[in-house]
């Protein structure tokens, strides 16, 4: 029963409905419904918020251009929105609009209850604001500033690229800077509170020790959104209008809040763009009512393409609807959440999507299905035998492997390191495959007296598939349930909390014939299927912008732009890169920016590298047995004691330094030419 469960609620970000979503948009809801079908599974009574946030200039702006009053806008866009989650078969429990009267009136209460308290003060605005962004800028904070001949700013653009422009108004301000050291602090005791660690070492460093200034939260130049009750020519700000809807979709601050009191505090996931506004702000808001603090905010990556962020004037966008109609909902969803390294940010490609589907689904899982499927029937009549007392030397590891494995994904999933725990079911799969290899059925089926050793085999395979179709369901809505269907399994939803090896049904059979669930692809004609579909309408534009950046790049190595002199082939050809694979890392003692890697680099010895990536790996066991790229050359030096014989290789982007893994099919210790 519901009741007697343990209680989890996780949000998405409330979505702005001023455009078509995109793959990179989707990511977040698929992520959080992917936790959530997994606490379910490991019997959790979930609740699943998303929803949108409808409020501000900018929806008032884009209205009026389309000609349209703010409400039908905003209508037809929130229905465009839950159409692409039903689409995605998202599992939310709840969905919240900001301009729901509900929301509306506990935002009011809210607001009256902070200014009465004296957190909310009146005062006068004046200062750099992006419409795109809703953000206020300080002229120091601006990417680029605007003069005239007499050296007065007239303008300039925001970081996020968006035009500023100069607001002068009556605006109400929350103090912010009265909560700073208590924000410290907070972050202090609860050190796992923001996730990846690295996101909480940016508030603090860029935001809060700096100064944290009191935020402006009316405005008064516009209509469009929620009216301070007391002084109804100020509209509440978007920040506390949105942020609020965590706790308004609960009951908060209505006649019934029975769900607040039985599912708060939750769990949050956000792009790492709005990062500060749910760690810096949402905490403040919530400690000033008196409220608890959510247990944990997620700040993910973003999924950019080769040329950067996905956008319409690149040419580079590409929608989820395209996606889906063309090869199904599991294959995008599995590609999203293997592509996207936890907290980094992922890469799609046309290339790498197509390749996945063929080679971790069609070969890798689908094999494994199809080729299990058909000689269950050809060697054993169809029927599952599960209780043979026979066995081979290689059944124990693959039990062990799934048994781990089982574990690992509940670890992984628990953390959201979706992509590793993806990554953790395929050691399954590829066991699995490899037992094929290792028992070679088709040889035991040619001696009768190996014929339990054989059903003990097929058996071993059918419960293998079990466990890999249990734990793909949080990730994958269709697939799981065909394969159990297949194997001849009834209940099609497994709970994971108690997934084990052997717990395979008994009387089984399997379906007379197979049918793949992941055809293979034509790589070359569904990359240009793709390629195709990225913004059909501005794909001219985008790739002459492609080719002014491909061609800007070119010229800033040239002239040796970022102060490093470029360098001729043959120096290059010096350098010794091999591949690597990691077999331990841990922290180096007394020495909080290092990392020591001990490395199988194909020799007898191995080798071992520190590195000072600390910082970014807050959990460096995330990295082990990957393969790595490393300079294999360079002279070796001691580094607090310790030596180190030669560099990993790693990427750095917005100040995020991400390991560079290779494929694992890479043999230790090759040269990369």
């Amino acid at each position: 029963m519901a009741d007697n469960k343990p209680t989890y609620y996780l949000t998405t970000p409330i979505y702005y409905p001023s455009g078509k979503l995109h793959i990179g948009n989707s990511y977040t809801t698929i992520a959080c419904d992917a936790e959530a079908r997994f606490k379910r599974l490991m019997g959790y009574d979930v609740e699943f918020l998303t929803g949108t946030d409808e409020h501000g200039l900018k929806i008032e702006e884009k209205a009026a251009e389309l000609g349209k009053d703010p409400q039908a806008y905003v209508d037809e866009m929130a229905a465009g929105i839950k159409d692409l989650w039903k689409l995605l078969e998202i599992s939310n429990t709840n969905f919240i609009r900001t301009t729901d009267d509900y929301h509306e009136a506990a935002v009011q209460q809210i607001f009256e209850q902070l200014l009465a308290q004296g957190d909310i003060y009146l005062g006068e605005y004046e200062g750099w604001y992006s419409v795109s962004d809703e953000e206020y800028f300080t002229e120091t904070q601006l990417a680029e500033v605007y003069k005239d001949e007499n050296g007065k700013t007239i303008g300039g653009k925001a970081p996020s690229g968006h035009d500023v422009e100069l607001v002068k108004e009556e605006s109400y301000f929350f103090k912010m800077s009265k909560y700073a050291d208590w924000l410290l602090d907070y972050y202090k005791q609860h050190p796992d509170f923001i996730q990846p660690a690295a996101r909480m070492n940016e508030m603090i460093n860029n935001f809060i020790k700096p100064g944290l200034e009191d935020l402006a939260v009316s405005r008064t130049t516009f209509n469009w959104g929620v009216k301070v009750k007391s002084n109804p020519k100020h509209v509440i700000y978007v920040w506390i209008d949105a942020l609020t809807n965590y706790i308004t979709a609960l009951g908060y601050g209505s006649n019934d809040d029975s769900k607040f009191k039985k599912y708060w505090p939750g769990t949050h996931m956000v792009g790492k763009e709005i990062v500060r506004f749910h760690t810096i702000y949402w905490p403040i808001m919530l400690h000033a009512l008196g409220l608890e603090l959510p247990k944990q905010v997620f700040g993910h990556g973003w999924l950019l393409m080769k040329d950067g962020k996905m956008s319409k004037s690149k040419g580079n966008v590409i929608y989820p609807e395209t996606l889906v109609a063309r090869y199904g909902l599991d294959a995008m969803r599995y590609y999203l959440l293997r592509a996207m390294p936890y907290g980094n940010d992922g890469i799609f490609t046309p290339e790498d999507f197509v390749d996945k589907v063929n080679y971790d689904l069609a070969n890798d899982l689908g094999n494994l299905l199809n080729r299990t499927i058909a000689m269950i029937n050809k060697y054993e009549g169809g029927k599952v035998t599960v209780d043979s007392t026979a066995s081979t030397e290689f059944d124990a590891d693959l039990e062990k492997t799934a048994t781990d494995v089982i574990a690992e994904f509940k670890e992984l999933m628990d953390d959201m390191h979706f992509a590793d725990a993806l990554k953790a079911v395929w050691k399954l799969i590829a066991r699995a495959n490899k037992y094929i290899d290792e028992t070679e059925p088709w040889v035991l089926a040619k001696d009768d007296s190996k014929k339990d050793v054989l059903s003990a085999v097929m058996g071993n395979l059918a419960k293998s598939l079990r466990v890999i179709a249990g734990l793909l369901q949080p990730t994958m809505t269709h697939a799981p349930v065909e394969m159990l269907r297949q194997l001849g399994v009834k209940d099609t939803s497994l709970d994971i909390k108690n997934l084990t090896f052997n717990s395979f049904p008994a009387g089984a059979v399997v379906v007379e014939k197979g049918t793949p669930i992941f055809p293979r692809l034509d790589t070359e004609q569904e990359v240009a299927f793709i390629q195709d579909k990225m913004t059909a309408d501005e794909k001219k534009k985008g790739r002459a912008a492609m080719e002014e950046a491909k061609k800007a790049a070119q010229t800033n190595a040239e002239e040796d732009a970022d102060g490093k002199k470029p360098i001729r082939i043959d120096v290059f050809d010096k350098v010794e890169l091999k591949v690597a694979q990691v077999k331990a890392v841990g922290h180096v003692e007394g020495a909080d920016k290092l990392l020591k890697f001990q490395l199988d680099d194909g020799s007898e010895d191995g080798r071992q590298i520190l590195s000072g990536i600390a910082e970014w790996y807050p959990e460096p066991e995330v990295l082990l047995n990957k393969k790595v790229l490393i300079v294999a050359n360079l002279k070796p030096r001691k580094m607090r004691g310790e030596m180190s014989q030669g560099m990993i290789m790693s990427a750095e982007h917005d100040g995020v330094v991400t390991v560079v893994t290779v494929p694992d099919s890479l043999v230790n210790g090759s040269g990369v030419e």
